[in-house]
């Protein structure tokens, strides 16, 4: 395999400059904001999360428990109660108190901030801290998910009176503090030794994690070459499933695999005059042949994805109450003819073009993805760009198609608010196609206002069938979380959200 040529030149990998308590991580892209308020991207909420901390944890099951809050009650519909954990500290000495908490969520919602997380506490009216360890939200209208909205990796609690450009030098009460950063080279925290929720305990004969480096390498060789080298200590999703098979075989490395709930997609840009029809866009569906691309990219370690949520939810439509698109080139081609494209004389239908970034597996799946729509007439232009420029022109609706992932937010059903909701063009939240559907509108007010599970799902289910007749989106699959590390890193236990929770149990050699 190409990805694999050059494991034995290592001139271009650095050697080891770090202490002994150190680890290097790979990240493919820089965090675009490590406050939580702000940055959406994962490696935001993923090293944001490991700096500050949450109202609520998700559990294995994706099930909300304690963590900041000790507790929480809803006296009426209307109004959330909760109580905070006494002794919690800020990295700078600060105590951390209701009123914490009370103006990281106004600055969520009283335009102080350009953020797309706004949207996840449209519904709250105003927040109060009653008590030094007390915050109450009321409501304009009940909201079942603002629970999910303040859990980790979505939410951090902020020192109040941090503003715009906090996150440049972010101060949280998480297991790790920040040190430094340096855009599109590294981001380096190191640890809380004063953590609230205590201390790991290494084994003997090793010591904790006290600092990671961050590294930014959006190329997956040079990834690959770095962890087989030892330059660098642990990657999280980077490299692609051919070069995990490689280094599975580095005496080194160690590969740890699990099930993850992050969802890869494709997105249309649905005011775009050659994909406003709904025909063509289940014509791109019928073209795919998404488990060919699963075999030869993932190596199997994937699951096909019919809805955003992950596979289980209680909220999750199952596949016989929603519209399927086997691959299917004639029907494909017929679609495509209804939809007023007929084929021309070289056989093409109708051009169009892919948005990615430089993710390498991303890269991979595309240019199988170009191949395959070229059998039903679609020339397809794949324009990689990294990730800072590529995540700024879907954000704007520079775009006709691009692929991502939803993670964490995809494990609540809240995540078809966010991304389809008419009221949630960006800034306002990550509908990035600009679709809109009344009826979708209408299920989802109604699911958020209701405390009755078995009710939220109806409408939910209805939504999905909906977003499956309407393809404003193609949820594609689930990949496994894929972490690798080298012998000197021990502790490692990937979790289903992808996190890096692992850093806080780790230890080192």
């Amino acid at each position: 395999m190409l990805a694999l040529i050059g494991f034995g030149i290592l001139a271009g990998c650095r050697g080891r400059v770090e202490g002994p308590g150190s680890v290097v991580m790979i990240l493919e892209s820089s965090p675009n904001n490590l406050d939580l308020r702000i940055g959406a991207d994962a490696q935001s909420e993923r090293v944001g999360g490991l700096i500050f901390d949450a109202l609520v944890k998700k559990d294995e099951h994706y099930e909300l428990q304690p963590w900041l809050a000790k507790s929480w009650e809803q006296p009426d519909p209307l109004t959330w109660v909760f109580h905070l954990r006494d002794g919690v500290r800020f990295h700078d000495g600060r105590p951390l108190e209701a009123e914490d908490v009370a103006y990281t969520i106004r600055s969520l919602i009283d335009g102080s901030l350009v953020t797309a997380k706004g949207g996840g506490f449209g519904a709250v009216d105003n927040v109060e801290a009653k008590d030094r360890l007390t915050v109450v939200v009321h409501l304009k209208r009940p909201d079942a998910g603002l629970l999910f909205n303040v859990s980790d990796g979505l939410f951090g609690v902020v020192p109040r009176g941090s503003g715009r450009d906090f996150g440049l030098h972010p101060v949280g009460s998480g297991p790790f503090r920040f040190v430094s950063a340096v855009q599109d080279k590294e981001v380096v925290v190191a640890r809380n030794h004063e953590y609230w929720a205590g201390l790991p305990v290494a084994p003997a004969g090793a010591q904790d994690i006290e600092r990671v480096r961050f590294e930014v390498v959006p190329d997956a060789i040079t990834s690959a070459l770095e962890l087989k080298k030892g330059s660098a200590d642990l990657a999280s999703n980077v490299v692609t499933l051919d070069m995990v098979h490689a280094l599975e075989s580095a005496p080194n490395l160690k590969v740890e695999s699990g099930v993850g709930s992050p969802v890869v997609y494709v997105t249309f840009n649905v005011t775009d005059p050659l994909l406003k029809d709904k025909r063509v866009r289940q014509a791109i569906a019928c073209a795919m042949d998404r488990q060919a691309i699963v075999n030869a990219i993932w190596r199997g370690q994937a699951r096909l994805a019919n809805t955003l949520l992950p596979a289980g939810h209680w909220a999750a439509a199952n596949d016989a109450e929603l519209a399927q698109y086997p691959h299917d080139v004639a029907r494909a081609q017929r679609l495509l003819e209804e939809a007023g494209f007929p084929a021309g004389k070289d056989g093409v239908r109708l051009r169009l073009t892919m948005k990615t970034s430089t993710d390498e597996t991303t890269r991979l799946m595309v240019t199988v993805l170009q191949q395959q729509l070229r059998a039903a007439g679609v020339r397809l232009e794949i324009r990689s760009a990294e990730f800072g420029t590529f995540y700024a022109d879907v954000t704007k609706g520079a775009f006709q198609m691009y692929a991502l992932r939803w993670i964490g937010s995809n494990e609540d059903p809240d995540i078809f608010r966010y991304a389809y909701a008419s009221s949630s063009f960006p800034p306002k939240g990550g509908n990035r196609g600009r679709y809109s559907n009344a009826r979708v509108d209408e299920l989802l007010t109604e699911a958020a206002a209701s405390s009755d599970r078995s009710a939220r799902r109806a409408d939910y289910v209805e939504v999905q069938k909906i977003l499956s007749d309407e393809l404003p989106g193609i949820p594609l699959w689930y990949p496994n979380n894929e972490v690798i590390h080298t012998r000197r890193v021990g502790g490692v236990v990937p979790r289903g959200t992808g996190s890096f929770d692992f850093l806080r149990e780790g230890w080192v050699r």
